[in-house]
């Protein structure tokens, strides 16, 4: 069986998506407490919910990226036949 191995620079890359995840949903919860006024010690008490919308915006970039991927490799692949 064949080991599957991350390299540093695929880590680092991947924490920085998490960390721009978690950085949206921070920034979502602050405009919502200044649109609807509400109080700011919901930036800390509502912090399980922060973290399930940053896995969701983690998911919808994961989804992002596969599908650019496989574009990019179909593309790839129809240009390598043509030629």
């Amino acid at each position: 069986m064949k080991d599957i191995l991350f390299t540093a620079k695929q880590q680092k890359r991947e924490i920085g998506y998490i960390v721009a995840s978690l950085f949206l949903a921070f920034g979502v919860n602050i405009y919502s407490i200044i649109k609807y006024n509400t109080e700011w010690k919901e930036l800390y008490s509502q912090w399980l919910a922060m973290l399930v919308v940053a896995a969701i915006i983690y998911l919808c970039i994961i989804i992002l990226r596969l599908f650019i991927w496989f574009i990019l490799r179909a593309r790839n692949a129809k240009g390598i036949s043509q030629s």
